[in-house]
């Protein structure tokens, strides 16, 4: 995404210093940012307007920030990214977010740059997730071909690699965790303890092996993640 582009963003934010503080921000660098302390007033807003991105805090009063991500997800007739706002950091509290809809995350307190860096990264990604092809540097992914060529060559693997390798394209450059990565394999289907092991190590075989430099990372009691994009 162009830098120069005007976001249009709905904020959800019941904490009115962090509220202000987050509209002035964006509105200095030519975004346009709607606000709603509620959910049933945001639910209001987005069938009135379109929004670009959706920055969500989790803990509002009324309903509550997961209920009503579902809710918009599952009444807007266009797909609107959502960066979560909160202030739990446990790993089920984050994947609970993303099992609602949610797209990225970020713990408070932060710090205003990094927010910017994640909504600027954020809408970019999702500008790209619209398109057949997603290109990160020199990986190329054709969701229409269900192809992936990594410096012009074709990436022989596995359809479960192709659907491991994608998902982590659409999310990049944030961590996907293990737990998020097996729902999204699996669902609640039971599988065996080893088998994301298994395709992760043959996906690494075809996309890192042939190649001088890895892309695939592992963070460590965390997930996984793409790196050596630029």
């Amino acid at each position: 995404m162009n830098k120069h582009n005007k976001l249009s963003i709905l904020l959800v934010e019941d904490n009115q210093r962090i509220a202000e503080s987050v509209i002035q921000h964006f509105t200095q660098k030519g975004h346009v940012v709607d606000y709603a302390s509620s959910a049933e007033t945001a639910l209001n807003l987005l069938e009135q307007s379109r929004f670009d991105l959706m920055i969500l805090d989790l803990m509002l009063p009324g309903m509550d920030g997961l209920t009503f991500c579902k809710q918009a997800r599952e009444q807007n007739n266009y797909v609107i990214p959502v960066l979560m706002l909160t202030a739990k950091d446990a790993i089920d509290d984050i994947v609970q977010g993303f099992n609602h809809g949610a797209d990225d995350y970020l713990t408070k307190p932060f710090a205003m740059q990094e927010l910017e860096v994640r909504v600027v990264a954020l809408s970019r990604r999702h500008m790209l997730n619209t398109q057949y092809l997603i290109e990160l540097g020199e990986l190329q992914i054709d969701r229409r071909a269900l192809t992936v060529k990594r410096q012009g060559r074709i990436v022989e693997c596995s359809r479960m690699g192709y659907n491991i390798l994608k998902y982590l394209a659409e999310a990049y450059p944030r961590v996907v965790t293990r737990s998020e990565l097996i729902q999204t394999l699996w669902g609640d289907n039971e599988t065996e303890s080893d088998a994301l092991r298994t395709h992760m190590y043959q996906l690494r075989l075809c996309l890192d092996k042939p190649f001088t430099s890895p892309m695939l990372k592992t963070v460590h009691s965390v997930g996984f993640t793409l790196q050596n994009i630029e």
